[in-house]
């Protein structure tokens, strides 16, 4: 009997412990609460400098400096001696006066001719006899004529004074063959014709084109007034119509 007494003794105070250490730890989580609500209730008690310097935002950088300042324009006021175009009368004298002296122009030397030439005058004549041997000789050189030019078949037919129709070959006209024959053609400088020699055209043709050219003549083409050796082509047309 006392066993039991005892062990029911040991289970009261077993459960007294616990219930001790559940109000114990209830009590403190409840003052836990209360101190941590109790600032965000009461924000008045909460330090204001140090909230608000996490709310205040940061101060703007300081401004640039000044652009420096721009040198001074110093104006310089001419003061001119005319007043209405016309020259007035300076206000002082000035301390130095430059003396300007004026070369004389060079004399020119008459130039003569030792005893005179008919018609001179006394003392020679700047630009006479010898005046006109300077000038000559100071023209420029006469350009030599060439020897031979090339012109064109236009430029040549309108020199022509003499033309030699060509004979049509009886060969051509049976194969009825016809067309334009173009000669290499060098005309003297008499206008007769030296050089000949057949570039394009049938060549069943060319033997009577250049028989025919050969009789033609040409005035003397001029250059410079002198005549020369022109270069040129001619132009022989065959046609079965006109034979």
């Amino acid at each position: 009997m006392f066993e039991d007494s005892l062990v029911e003794s040991s289970g009261r105070i077993k459960t007294k412990r616990g219930w001790t250490t559940f109000m114990s730890f209830g009590l403190q989580m409840l003052l836990l609460g209360i101190m941590i609500l109790i600032p965000l209730i009461y924000t008045e008690a909460l330090p204001k400098s140090q909230m608000m310097t996490f709310l205040v935002a940061p101060p703007p950088p300081p401004p640039p400096p000044p652009p420096p300042a721009a040198a001074p324009v110093k104006v310089i006021k001419v003061q001119t001696e005319l007043i209405n175009n016309q020259l007035r009368q300076p206000t002082k004298s000035p301390e130095k006066v430059k003396i300007v002296k004026e070369e004389e122009a060079p004399q020119v030397a008459s130039v003569g001719v030792a005893g005179g030439v008919p018609g001179g005058m006394q003392g020679g004549s700047l630009g006479g006899v010898l005046g006109g041997i300077v000038s000559s000789s100071s023209l420029p050189p006469k350009v030599a004529t060439p020897q031979k030019v090339r012109v064109s078949s236009g430029v040549a037919a309108g020199n022509l004074i003499q033309k030699v129709q060509p004979q049509y070959p009886a060969i051509a006209k049976t194969a009825r063959i016809q067309g334009t024959v173009v000669l290499e053609a060098t005309i003297s400088k008499s206008g007769s014709i030296e050089g000949l020699k057949a570039v394009s055209g049938p060549p069943m043709l060319y033997q009577a084109a250049i028989d025919a050219v050969r009789q033609w003549r040409y005035k003397p083409y001029m250059l410079n007034g002198e005549p020369v050796e022109v270069g040129t082509t001619v132009n022989v047309v065959f046609t079965l119509n006109g034979g």
